[in-house]
């Protein structure tokens, strides 16, 4: 009997990680989540950052617009950030500009980091109406994420403080959270929260009201700052943050027993007390 021709070699599979199917699909999901972690852990280790001061504020302002001056200042306060910071004798304890990487105040914020010849971050996410990084992010610090949850966790595990200027749904999502994990004892450093723009965040969000019916502890309102100029939200970070950039390591997901809730409540407390005198 004539012999049979040999079969053709099969096609060598990619290794699983290198598999975009599967890669893409939902078994592959975690991997994805997983990736969002570490790919930014690594590059941020790699640069040296350590602490950031977080601008989030609207996609949606553009410099000749009705709110421009919004633009106009979180640019110039971007700017004297990041020139306070380069004052700063060790190098691994300076703070870095920090936004979400898009346009509008995103863009203002990058762009004042830039100004004073600093470095900065943009975690840009990957939406249907396609947000694109602004060009503004120093080279080595501009991430994509597809995951809004990731993206809040390395805002969160960085900032040292959080200046929140005027915005919408995304703004108030970003607030909110960081509000509640300052609350709740979860963040593993205390962080200072600035709200830029006094009249605006008094007519959208009645805070007064929320502790008048009981919904959060009147010590909750000092959580938080209102200041209106560049110069005020610089006084108030130096304040509260220290000329040195002192600060423990950040860590992630701390687990809050009652125990340290307990103890997370008498050290807010004692420092209202301090500054109440």
């Amino acid at each position: 009997m004539p012999s049979s021709p040999p079969p053709a070699p099969i096609p060598e599979p990619p290794l699983a990680y290198r598999d975009d199917d599967f890669i893409d699909s939902e078994e592959g999901r975690p991997i994805r989540i997983l990736a969002e972690y570490l790919q930014p852990l690594r590059a941020l280790h790699r640069n040296g950052v350590r602490d950031t001061i977080v601008f989030f504020g609207s996609a949606r302002l553009v410099e000749q617009g009705p709110f421009g001056r919004y633009y106009a200042e979180a640019r110039e306060l971007a700017r004297l950030v990041t020139e306070w910071s380069r004052t700063i004798s060790v190098k691994s304890r300076r703070f870095l500009v920090c936004t979400g990487g898009g346009p509008g105040i995103m863009e203002a914020a990058n762009r004042g980091a830039l100004d004073a010849g600093g470095r900065t971050i943009g975690f840009n996410i990957g939406l249907p109406h396609e947000q694109r990084p602004n060009p503004f992010i120093s080279r080595g610090l501009s991430f994509q994420f597809r995951y809004f949850f990731m993206r809040k966790l390395w805002f969160a595990h960085l900032a040292r403080a959080i200046v929140v200027f005027p915005g919408g749904f995304g703004t108030l999502d970003e607030l909110f959270e960081l509000l509640t994990l300052s609350q709740t004892g979860k963040l593993s450093r205390p962080l200072v929260i600035v709200l830029y723009g006094t009249s605006y965040w008094q007519e959208i969000v009645d805070f007064g009201a929320l502790a008048r019916h009981g919904m959060i502890a009147e010590d909750d309102l000092k959580l938080f700052h209102f200041v209106d100029t560049p110069g005020e939200a610089l006084a108030c970070l130096q304040e509260r943050l220290g000329e040195d950039g002192e600060g423990e390591e950040p860590a992630l997901s701390g687990s809050t027993t009652p125990d340290q809730s307990a103890e997370t409540g008498r050290a807010r407390a004692s420092r209202a007390k301090g500054d109440s005198k």
